[in-house]
């Protein structure tokens, strides 16, 4: 008998072996096993002191729920915050393993990451020296980012928030930035080459050696922007708003491509009438 016990032994170890490998079933196991040795001392109460034994039962399934309202909620959600702090700086850990990479891989896990950090509420992300080239940003917030010399050309950023944003010697060119809200942003240096900024918000944004160089403006806001020394040679600002612009000559002015029903100081339109009218006429 005990040698059929002994060769026996492996079989038993390999069953178990398997049985607390499945945690479902395992816990199935120990629940039944329990439930057997709890009910089966507690059968004499069963019988003869039945409701005394339920009041205690009850009072005592009470305290479980309280634990679970009160202790439970409070973990889950202790954990559910620590998972999400955890997600956040793996999206920023990636950042900057990509910095200063120039690829298109960079590229798009920068950008992907950048809506990760959106959909959590984070808008004030460290973007410095990130490539971002022909990547979508369109509809992205960021605020208060720093996107200093960061290349972000040839991308897609319609619709999206860089109110006082830091973007100074970051290249935009031939990006579109239509509707794009850049109220109060530091974009001094900033290429916006090719780029199209129509109906864009620029207002109060820091320009100063910026370059508009055949961008497109049209009904763009600049209202108050600092635009010292800004290129817009060949640029098209059709209904651009440049009133109470700090720095802003009429040598500029007149390197444009159009300036159509543009909004001025009357000082700087009766200079511009006089020097070249034509144009504040329609383009043909």
């Amino acid at each position: 008998m005990r040698l059929k016990l002994i060769k026996q032994l492996p079989l038993f170890r390999k069953r178990f072996g398997e049985v607390i490998e499945k945690p479902v079933l395992t816990s199935f196991l120990v629940l039944v096993l329990l439930s057997a040795l709890v009910i089966g001392l507690s059968y004499s109460y069963y019988v003869e002191d039945y409701y005394n034994f339920v009041g205690q039962v009850l009072a005592e399934a009470h305290g479980m729920l309280f634990d679970i309202a009160v202790i439970g909620i409070l973990i889950y959600w202790l954990n559910e915050n620590g998972q999400k702090n955890l997600r956040i700086r793996t999206y920023k850990d990636e950042i900057d393993d990509f910095r200063l990479w120039e690829s298109e891989e960079a590229a798009f896990r920068t950008a992907g990451n950048i809506k990760r950090l959106n959909r959590h509420r984070i808008y004030t992300i460290d973007l410095v020296n990130c490539h971002l080239a022909k990547t979508n940003l369109g509809y992205t917030n960021m605020t208060r980012s720093n996107l200093n010399s960061a290349n972000v050309s040839h991308s897609n950023l319609n619709q999206a928030v860089l109110v006082n944003t830091r973007m100074n010697q970051t290249n935009f060119e031939a990006s579109n930035l239509n509707h794009a809200q850049l109220q109060q942003s530091y974009a001094s240096g900033a290429n916006f080459k090719d780029a199209s900024l129509m109906k864009a918000d620029l207002s109060g944004a820091f320009l100063i050696k910026a370059s508009f160089e055949n961008a497109f403006l049209t009904e763009a806001n600049l209202r108050g922007a600092i635009v010292m020394g800004v290129n817009f040679t060949n640029a098209t600002l059709y209904k651009a708003d440049l009133r109470e612009a700090d720095g802003l000559t009429v040598e500029q002015l007149l390197q444009a491509k159009s300036l159509h029903q543009v909004r001025l100081d009357e000082s700087l339109l009766d200079e511009i009438r006089e020097l070249n009218g034509s144009l504040l006429e329609r383009s043909a």
